[in-house]
This record gives structure tokens, C-alpha cells and sequence, in this order.
């Protein structure tokens, strides 16, 4: 492994920044008040608007309560023509006993908007047109009440900044209906809603507060675990590399002092026959078996070089990593694996492994398929198969052997790998139909037969 490359990794850069438990938890924290706040102020704004709600509703009881109880009874028939002692008996009960609290105004209407009362002497008799929910009032609606508009002319003695207005359908002691209307400060309303909310809100506040605290030790622990499982991920990646770097000297070291140095003698042996005379045939033999022999010592080092879990986890889960780079690219993907672990001999595993490696980075390069499909199934009592098969653009006859002359051995030069197990590779694809490789090998090493005696 290259010097600089080593160093980065000793540095911890190639799992990315380590985590700090302190920005987290930081972080945590912040989203929590902000969340805090935000849920203040709901909570603040939908209080108020219970308790303005409730206030309205409570000056709709003392409306209808002040109306049936106190100033019905008093309205005879004086009202309707305003008699001076039928006014002045109704102002002194209004004075005493209604006007109070929050309570500042009380007018009395007949049906055709006539001011027949009212505690501003100076509306008393004057006629104004009815709005909509006046009479709505009049025609046996509900009570209702509405936000004063004060720059009406029936309410242009008001010296209050806003009101709130409460009508109420009452009756003359002979039957004739008459609309009973209270005013009320707004201030008192909203006050309400102040009270409700400053005896909510501790509680509510408060809850939300400790729920932060007991959460900030929890996220502080799971911070810590996190920056513990990114060491460990670290340590994990760092150790990979290591034992990479370890595993392609040691093949560097097996092709330099084996392979490479027989072909080398190889060489200088067919260099020296070419510059004979005449061509030796135990010196051509000699070289023969010399290539054969590292042909066999390269095929074996091919077989050795297979993923850990492999061995470890067995051909399933092998084969399950490579589909799953091509699920990954969006490729729909099936596995079927009716081989046991125990089955296979872990040579031949390794063959299989390869063969639908190829295959598989064949299929991601150059296939363009939409669907990959592996099986490794039993044939009769020995023999195992491989089917990949894919639904890609296919090739002809022809292009394979343009990619071959190319020098894109691929699985041709795994056909030789096979053979020295005993097994067979075969690839048919056409144009358009998608590709399918096939491998038969027997799952283990046949048994060595006895020599028979001549004679």
C-alpha cells in the first residue's frame, strides 16, 4: 500500500470525521428548545382562545340571566310608550343590580330599532336600522354576540377602546317581544383567556421542560454510542486494508518468486533454441511441462482468491453480495440456492463463485438487463449447476469473438478453471434474448479407482 494512502487511514479520514458527542448533543438541545418554543406558543395561543371562547359564553349566561331574571319582570306596557316612572323604576334596578363587572352597557329595542331604554339617557327614543344578527334575534334565533363596531351612530357615546355585544330576545309582561342587548368590556374577555393560560401554563411548560432534561442523558449516551460503533467501524475498515495490503503482497510475493520466475527461465530457454540450429525436443518438452505447470499454479491462485464469506457463511451469501450490487443499480434480482455448504467442497465453491462473478460484471457492463437470475441446483447424486440468466440485449457469436481478439477473456478463460475440476461451461446468448451461462462440476473430488491386475 502506497505511503500517503496508509497514513489517511491511520488518520481515521477514510470512515469520515469522528463523531463529536458534544455538537450532538448540542444540536439536540437546540432542536428541543425550539421545539419547546414552538409548542409554547401553541399551547399559549390555543389557552387564550378556550378561555376568550369561555368568557364569551359566560356573558351570554349573564345576558340571558340579567334579561329573565332582573329586567324582564319590570317591562309593562310603560316601556313601549316610555313612561317617565316605568324608565326611571328600570335605570334604578340596571344601576343596582346589572350594570357591574364588566358589564358597562344595556340598551333595550323594539322590533323596529327604537331605543325604548338604555343607561345613556341620551339614546333613549331614537331609532336606528337593525342589523342582520338583530334580527336574526328577533325571528327566535339563539343569543349572539359579536365585537362591537363603535363607530356606528348608536354607539357614538362609548368611551371604551372595544366591546363586546350580547343580545338576547326578552318580552314585555303582555307578550311583546323586545331585544335585550349587554355591553361588555373586551378586555375582560380577553382577560380571561390571560387567567387561563398563566394557570396552564406552568404545567404545560413544565412537563415539556423535564421531558427535554430526562431526554438530553439519553441523547448523550446514544451519541456516545455512536461515536463508539464509528471506532469500532474505523478500527474494523482499518484492519480490512491492512490485511488487503497483507494479502496482495503476499500474492505479489507467490507470482514473483514462483510464476514469474519460471516463465522467465522458460524464456530464456526458448531464446536460446531459437538462436540453435537445430530445435531440441526434450528442451521444448521441458519448457511445455514449465508453462503448464505455472498455467496450473495461476489457476489455483485464482481459486484461492475468493470473498471471506465464502468460506465462512458458504456460497449463498456470496452470491447474495453480488446480486445485491446489482439490486442496488436497480436491476431486479433472484436467488435460489438448493445446495447445502456441506454439499460442496470449498474448491469448487470457489469455482462457482467465480463463474458467476464474471458472469454477473458482464451483465452490470455490457447486458443492460432488467432481470438476473441465479440458481445453483443438484444434478442426479454428485454434480452441482449454476445457471445466470438474464433478460439483456444478448450478443452474437461474432461479437464475442471481437471482444476476445480485444483481449476480454472473461469467462473463456474461467472455461480452462473448470475443466481442472472436472465440470463444463457452456454460454448461449442471441441478440436480443439476453444470456444464459451454464456450470456442471461434481461437487466433490472423485474417489481415485483401484488399479486393476493385468493378466
Amino acid at each position: 500500500m502506497p505511503a500517503p494512502f496508509r497514513s489517511r487511514v491511520r488518520q481515521g479520514s477514510v470512515a469520515g470525521d469522528p463523531v463529536s458527542v458534544a455538537r450532538i448533543v448540542g444540536r439536540f438541545a437546540i432542536t428541543g428548545l425550539i421545539a419547546l418554543a414552538l409548542l409554547s406558543a401553541v399551547t399559549a395561543f390555543a389557552s387564550r382562545r378556550a378561555g376568550t371562547d369561555l368568557a364569551i359564553d359566560d356573558a351570554e349566561r349573564v345576558t340571558e340571566m340579567s334579561a329573565a331574571g332582573i329586567v324582564a319582570p319590570l317591562l309593562d306596557e310603560g316601556i313601549l310608550t316610555q313612561q317617565r316612572d316605568t324608565l326611571e323604576r328600570l335605570d334604578g334596578v340596571v344601576r343596582a343590580a346589572v350594570l357591574r363587572g364588566s358589564l358597562v352597557r344595556v340598551k333595550i329595542w323594539s322590533a323596529d330599532g327604537t331605543i325604548l331604554y338604555s343607561d345613556e339617557p341620551r339614546l333613549i327614543g331614537e331609532q336606528f336600522e337593525l342589523g342582520a344578527d338583530r334580527l336574526e334575534v328577533f325571528d327566535g334565533g339563539d343569543p349572539a354576540s359579536e365585537v362591537s363596531d363603535l363607530s356606528g351612530p348608536e354607539n357614538r357615546y362609548e368611551t371604551e377602546a372595544r366591546l363586546l355585544e350580547v343580545y338576547e330576545l326578552t318580552e314585555t309582561t303582555t307578550g311583546e317581544p323586545l331585544l335585550f342587548e349587554a355591553y361588555f368590556r373586551y378586555s375582560g374577555v380577553t382577560a380571561v383567556g390571560r387567567q387561563l393560560w398563566s394557570e396552564f401554563a406552568p404545567i404545560a411548560i413544565g412537563a415539556l421542560v423535564c421531558l427535554q432534561l430526562v431526554q438530553v442523558p439519553l441523547a448523550w449516551s446514544m451519541a456516545r454510542r455512536l461515536r463508539s460503533g464509528q471506532q469500532a467501524r474505523e478500527r474494523l475498515l482499518r484492519h480490512a486494508l491492512e490485511a488487503s495490503d497483507t494479502e496482495r503482497r503476499r500474492i505479489a510475493s507467490d507470482l514473483h518468486d514462483g510464476v514469474v520466475q519460471d516463465l522467465t527461465g522458460v524464456s530464456y530457454r526458448l531464446a536460446a533454441q531459437g538462436k540453435a540450429t537445430q530445435l531440441e525436443p526434450a528442451a521444448a518438452a521441458e519448457a511445455a511441462a514449465a508453462i503448464r505447470a505455472s498455467v496450473k499454479s495461476l489457476r489455483s491462485l485464482l481459486v484461492e482468491i475468493y470473498p471471506p464469506n465464502l468460506h465462512e457463511e458458504g456460497l449463498e451469501s456470496a452470491l447474495g453480495d453480488l446480486l445485491g450490487r446489482l439490486a442496488v443499480r436497480g436491476t431486479a434480482t433472484k436467488l435460489v440456492v438448493d445446495v447445502s455448504n456441506d454439499d460442496l467442497e470449498p474448491e469448487r465453491a470457489a469455482v462457482l463463485y467465480r463463474v458467476a462473478q464474471e458472469a454477473l460484471r458482464n451483465v452490470a457492463a455490457h447486458a443492460g438487463a432488467e432481470q438476473v437470475r441465479v440458481t445453483v441446483s443438484r444434478i442426479g447424486a454428485d454434480h452441482a449447476q449454476l445457471l445466470v440468466e438474464d433478460d439483456g440485449i444478448g450478443f452474437s457469436a461474432e461479437k464475442a469473438s471481437e471482444r476476445f481478439a480485444a483481449g476480454h477473456v472473461g469467462l473463456r478463460a474461467l472455461t480452462g478453471l473448470v475443466a481442472e475440476f472436472d465440470g463444463v461451461l457452456d454460454v448461449r446468448s442471441e441478440p436480443g434474448s439476453g444470456t444464459r451461462v451454464r456450470v456442471e462440476l461434481p461437487m466433490r473430488r472423485p474417489l481415485a479407482r483401484p488399479m486393476g491386475r493385468k493378466g
